[in-house]
């Protein structure tokens, strides 16, 4: 597709950034939140279609507005003021080469906040290879293990084989995650996993497919699933997490062997 020519892909991404919001968020890790919040830019368009997501309108439906390179970097420095910890891309992949000359542009003019690269985990090499040296932390998600339930659910084909080698290029270029002293995060790769209803299997095979990656990157266990766009009324997804699912989860950690991290979303 040629973005140029207004030519729209599967992620519906046109030539100049749609962001749907510059927001400060509290709800992410405490190494990212911290105690002032992580400066979220919300990215319209995503190259998964996740029948389950619960940011569609951004994601599916192309809420936002487009803006320049420049007024994309003046909203960076806008989040800067407000004392975030950190500028966060939440579904940054479509827009590698926009996000990149936004950044350029906020760097020349003192921009000195770590980045976030909060994403799917769905990315193709070269486009992270660009990222190297400029993003400062991963927090992508390791959604499935099944490569036919990655395609029925968030239509992504070879997902399992892409999230992998994107995962262990993060790792190659950041490393774990580290923290500074006041327990903020400064660089590495956190990976998130979101717990599905009905995807115990696949929760354990991605976490010790993680293990197999680097033993010593961090998990953020997510039990906050609720049914949201396609998911509503399926067969399936169209219910909450049960307490048994969480717990075999929870328990499928310590089994692995991985003890760094979070778990999020379940009392």
């Amino acid at each position: 597709m040629d973005r140029s020519r207004g030519e729209r892909g599967f992620c519906s991404a046109g030539s100049a950034p749609r962001v749907a919001s510059f927001a400060v968020h509290r709800g992410e890790e405490p190494p990212i939140s911290g105690s002032r919040g992580s400066g979220n830019v919300f990215l319209s368009g995503c190259n998964l279609a996740c029948r389950f997501c619960q940011n569609y309108p951004i994601s599916r439906l192309g809420v936002g507005r487009d803006l320049s390179a420049e007024a994309f970097a003046q909203g960076l420095f806008v989040l800067e003021r407000q004392g975030v910890h950190n500028i966060n891309f939440v579904t940054p992949t479509p827009w590698v080469p926009q996000i990149l000359e936004a950044l350029l542009i906020a760097r020349h003019a003192g921009l000195a906040l770590p980045v976030v690269w909060n994403c799917g985990g769905y990315e193709a090499l070269p486009a992270l290879r660009l990222l190297e040296g400029v993003v400062d932390i991963y927090l992508p998600d390791m959604k499935y293990a099944s490569g036919r339930r990655a395609w029925d659910l968030s239509r992504a084909p070879g997902y399992t084989t892409a999230n992998r080698r994107a995962v262990a290029e993060m790792t190659r270029q950041a490393g774990p995650l580290r923290l500074d002293r006041s327990g903020l995060a400064r660089r590495g790769v956190l990976v998130r996993h979101l717990v599905l209803p009905g995807g115990a299997d696949d929760t354990r095979s991605v976490l010790a497919s993680l293990q197999q990656i680097d033993p010593r990157i961090p998990v953020s266990l997510m039990y906050q699933y609720f049914p949201a766009h396609k998911a509503v009324g399926h067969a399936l997804l169209g219910r909450r997490l049960w307490r048994e699912e969480a717990i075999a989860a929870r328990r499928a950690l310590g089994r692995i062997g991985i003890t760094k991290g979070w778990v999020q979303g379940y009392d």
